[in-house]
């Protein structure tokens, strides 16, 4: 659950996941994991109080922070839409949807500047057999053409599961 601004300072929260780790060796994954859960991001602010914290220096601790695709610097959209790339959802078709994420003016790994929609790219949601595969705000979803991912990236995804596990989905 991501914690507001107002509730408690970067600082305190990161001293305090980081706290929740101390005994733990090789702490800076799991504690960059909470921090995220707790605020939606990794903020740069706590960078500093990380590198303190954990003995180890900022360009450590902003490495990983860039290195690893799963950490955010910036709070991520109202809604979160990972697209699948590996190779099953590839040949059936994943070029398409990122092709019209594109073209509705959504950049991947970028938040819209409105604040609605962040859209990644993913490279498996272990949903092989159903892709190419999208998943929007932690729900999966399979056979999904451009029509469908439109109706899911404006938050109104309107297939039942039914029509997902039998194909008929039309898009």
């Amino acid at each position: 659950m991501a914690t507001s601004g107002s509730d408690m300072s970067v600082e305190s929260v990161v001293r305090r996941v980081v706290a929740d780790h101390r005994d733990q060796r090789g702490a800076l994954l799991p504690v960059l994991h909470a921090v995220q859960a707790e605020l939606g991001h990794v903020p740069q602010e706590a960078i500093p109080v990380l590198a303190d914290e954990l003995n180890l220096s900022r360009a450590d601790v902003h490495g990983v922070v860039t290195f690893y695709h799963d950490f955010r610097r910036e709070p991520a959209g109202r809604t979160t839409v990972r697209i699948c790339r590996a190779e099953a959802c590839q040949a059936l078709g994943a070029d398409r949807l990122v092709n019209y994420a594109r073209e509705s003016g959504l950049t991947l790994g970028e938040t819209s500047a409105d604040g609605s929609v962040t859209v990644e790219q993913v490279f498996c949601l272990g949903n092989c057999a159903l892709g190419p595969a999208v998943e929007a705000n932690g729900r999966l979803y399979g056979r999904v053409g451009p029509a469908r991912l439109g109706s899911i990236l404006s938050g109104t995804p309107n297939a039942t599961l039914d029509e997902t596990l039998n194909g008929t989905v039309s898009s």
